[in-house]
């Protein structure tokens, strides 16, 4: 009953609701406009920065950074395309040391992978071009506005009548912060997976790859399950969907190539 109340009271403050995404045209409710997402994640990600920094966790490896980078700007460039107002982002990628099979890209283009992927999986140049791909594509499609509208919906009512009534945003920046750790919809993670080989493919990227990179994640989840792959479709179900996917993504690596 709560959260019912809650909800009413937020669609009279007149905050965003049900909104038609731009890119993959499926309607969403999000409680956190764009402007509000992009602001807190970047507060988050300031401060996920620092901190890594300040552990002596954020990687000064040279080639590494430039690899990610070289890589992710390929990206950036088709994402542009693909969403044109993400011209405008503030486009920005970390490499973190941390033994975690992980990455993310928060509203706005604010993204980090950790170490422990790329060198337990001994991933290759394609491979992590489908997980920065899948990565980008969360952020282009909204994914990370609903699970901070999830987030959003657990805070206290106060807080939520001050974002209503247009406060500062720096009260959205632990919700930036708990989104980050929260899952993504089966749903939302196929929907990434079909727009990330798209974007992997058009930037070069052999679209191959998304599938061995599934085999070499389904062999790294036996026993205790990655993070990442905690809430994602199971990986037999997702390497038979990414195989599908691969003929129809082959000639835009061609072209691209």
């Amino acid at each position: 009953m709560k959260r019912l109340l809650l909800v009413a009271a937020l669609s009279a403050a007149t905050l965003p609701g049900c909104q038609q995404n731009p890119v993959s045209g499926r309607t969403q409710f999000v409680l956190v406009s764009e402007e509000q997402a992009q602001a807190s994640s970047a507060q988050a990600y300031t401060q996920t920065l620092a901190d890594a920094q300040k552990q002596g966790k954020l990687s000064t490896n040279a080639a590494l950074n430039a690899r990610v980078k070289r890589i992710t700007d390929r990206l950036i460039a088709q994402a542009t395309v693909m969403y044109p107002p993400s011209k405008d982002w503030k486009w920005s990628v970390a490499v973190i040391e941390e033994p975690e099979l992980n990455a993310w890209c928060m509203p706005g283009g604010k993204m980090a992978i950790y170490t422990g992927i790329i060198d337990k999986l001994s991933l290759s140049d394609d491979e992590i071009a489908q997980i920065m791909g899948h990565e980008i594509s969360h952020a282009l499609l909204g994914h990370g506005r609903e699970r901070m509208s999830r987030a959003l919906a657990t805070q206290a009512g106060l807080q939520l009548g001050s974002i209503a009534a247009g406060a500062d945003l720096t009260g959205l920046a632990p919700v930036a912060d708990i989104a980050l750790n929260l899952p993504n919809s089966r749903a939302g993670e196929s929907e990434a997976d079909r727009y990330g080989i798209e974007l992997a493919a058009r930037a070069g990227y052999d679209p191959r790859a998304a599938v061995t990179l599934w085999q070499k994640m389904s062999a790294a989840s036996t026993g205790q399950p990655p993070k990442f792959l905690s809430t994602h479709p199971s990986p037999t179900d997702r390497i038979q969907a990414l195989t599908a996917l691969v003929p129809k993504m082959q000639p835009l690596y061609e072209k691209a190539r």
